[in-house]
């Protein structure tokens, strides 16, 4: 359905900002059918798929409710897990950016309680956290639930399946009665119906049906391959067809940090986003990729949302989801528009019945393919230098450089040999040397597909394994790896850290010991690289002086380093 833009919903200007740098263009339909009533106080059942945009559709509401001036909660929100609780506190304060004053903390089990204590007593205008956890907080005294304005219950049909009825009814029950309720589902089932009936306030509906749960202009392909060659045949594939935009979903952020810095190594413009990355850094990325400086973004499924860009030509799923649902969410990021897309998914060993499953759950067959060879690869490399060769001849866009090439005649080279070494040059600029892999060596299977028997699962080989990916190309090396092509931005200078992922290092440690030894402003880092010796930190030019002088007698991981102007090739 077509809906309206945010800024006829009756949203505030602090969170159509918010939503302007976020990239949202229009509302789903969840979103667009369920925030104006429930900006205008009524109670609200929201019947919509996972993926279809309802945390959006909830949050923004709320946030639109809050008064940031006043220090105690106004807003609950109850999830069923606390990595869904997690995910809906992050989405709270990326659409509260904007929202000078808001606190949201996330509450639930297996997290320290005197940090969740803190953070209660602290004014916590709006709390999200799973039933059991709350009780907790609510029956210690810890947390205020008698000026709740508005209480939202996701993915309630959950809830109730896997157990907290009571803790639902005593936690609702200790609300204000003249609070208003939203309550979102996949599902109508008694359970919830029974819920709404006792907590709800003549609720209004709002279901969205799910027509299709895959995109037919999306061209759906799974190769069969080892964790280790996934690097491998993802170049391989992106060189046979390179993309204009491309997005690669991995399951973990580690995942995601591997695969960039894969990526990055082996020339291609990639970038990536997952929970890890500030909110300054997210929308640098995001602004690159629209704009086609990032080519390749990897990120994962919470990393993801809200991106909404009509020109991906290609999704990949690097990782294959557990659940169909995300299947369905990931690739339809392509193929929007009425334009066409592709899809492609890496599988191995027990993995394929979880492609089966998505193939039931979907409707729809996923076709196998055989994993393109080095010399395929080099040979559709030669046919693009040919194209673009041929293309720039006829368009007659070319300087002569007569000079050079009369000098290169009168040294007695032929017009065909000078030719020749040019397109050559021009292939080992542009291309990237390719490595043998154990799937090269496999036989076709004949058959479409069969299951997996017994004697055929999978012993070690679909582990993940970092140290077997074959022979990388041959770059440029600074000290002990590839050196980082991708520039730094305008007003950022890149920092070399002597430390890197064999010394144990991580991303996020770096990013905290600079703000805790430095005392850098929140958000300002740029691009972070992790080399197995070193790392590469871009860091805004006026700070540059202060890092270097304040970092001289810090540690990481225990172990001194040293950090100074990144001075190139060495």
């Amino acid at each position: 359905m077509d809906t309206p833009p945010f800024s006829e919903l009756g949203l505030p200007d602090a969170l159509l900002a918010a939503i302007e740098t976020l990239g949202y263009e229009r509302p789903s339909p969840i979103q667009a059918m369920s925030i104006p009533p429930a900006l205008l106080g009524k109670d609200l059942v929201g019947l919509s798929a996972t993926g279809s945009g309802k945390t959006a559709a909830f949050t923004l509401p709320a946030l639109a409710k809050l008064n940031v001036k006043e220090l105690y909660p106004q807003v609950l929100i109850l999830c069923p897990t606390r990595e869904l609780a997690v995910q809906v506190c992050e989405e709270v304060h990326r659409l509260g950016a904007k929202m000078h004053g808001l606190q949201a903390t996330p509450v639930y089990g297996g997290a320290p309680m005197d940090r969740q204590l803190r953070a209660l007593r602290s004014g916590a205008q709006l709390v999200v956290g799973t039933p059991g956890r709350l009780l907790d907080h609510l029956r210690r005294g810890s947390f205020d639930a008698s000026r709740i304005k508005m209480a939202i219950l996701d993915e309630a049909d959950r809830m109730l399946d896997m157990g907290f009825k009571d803790e639902m009814d005593e936690l609702l029950a200790a609300l204000p009665a003249e609070r208003q309720t939203l309550f979102f589902s996949a599902t109508m089932n008694p359970g919830v119906s029974r819920l709404i009936q006792k907590f709800g306030n003549s609720p209004q509906i709002v279901e969205i049906q799910q027509k299709a749960r895959t995109v037919s202009t999306v061209d759906q392909s799974y190769f069969e391959v080892r964790q280790r060659s996934k690097v491998e045949v993802l170049s391989r594939i992106l060189d046979m067809n390179p993309p204009r935009l491309g997005i690669i979903f991995c399951n973990t952020k580690r995942s995601v940090d591997e695969c960039t810095e894969d990526l990055v190594n082996r020339g291609y413009a990639a970038d990536r986003l997952h929970g890890d990355i500030t909110q300054q850094m997210r929308e640098r990325v995001l602004k690159r990729f629209r704009e086609g400086a990032v080519e390749i973004l990897v990120a994962t499924d919470v990393a993801a949302r809200g991106l909404d860009i009509d020109e991906i030509d290609i999704v990949f799923n690097y990782d294959l989801p557990t659940d169909p649902e995300d299947y369905v969410h990931r690739i339809g990021r392509t193929g929007r528009a009425g334009r066409s897309g592709r899809a492609v998914s890496f599988v191995y060993g027990r993995e394929i019945y979880r492609m089966q499953a998505i193939e039931r759950y979907t409707r729809s067959v996923v076709r196998r393919e055989k994993i393109p060879s080095v010399e395929q690869v080099e040979g559709r490399r030669a046919d693009l230098v040919f194209d673009d060769l041929k293309e720039r001849l006829e368009s007659g866009k070319f300087d002569a450089y007569q000079e050079n090439i009369d000098r290169l005649l009168e040294q007695g080279h032929t017009p065909t040999d000078i030719a020749g070494a040019l397109v050559t040059m021009i292939r080992e600029a542009s291309g990237r040397e390719g490595s043998a892999i154990e799937e090269d060596r496999e036989p076709v299977r004949q058959e479409r597909r069969e299951a997996p028997r017994r004697d055929d699962r999978p012993q070690r080989d679909d582990r993940p394994q970092r140290d077997d990916r074959g022979p990388r190309p041959e770059r440029t090396m600074r000290h002990d790896g590839p050196r980082d092509i991708i520039p730094t931005e305008n007003g950022m200078t890149r920092l070399f850290l002597s430390l890197g992922k064999t010394h144990g290092v991580m991303a996020k440690e770096i990013v905290g010991m600079l703000y805790r030894e430095v005392g850098l402003p929140d958000g300002c880092l740029g691009r972070i690289t992790l080399f197995p010796k070193h790392s590469l930190v871009d860091v805004p030019d006026q700070f540059v002086g202060q890092v270097i002088d304040r970092t001289k007698t810090a540690r990481l991981r225990g172990r001194p380093f040293r950090m100074d102007v990144d001075r190139g090739p060495q």
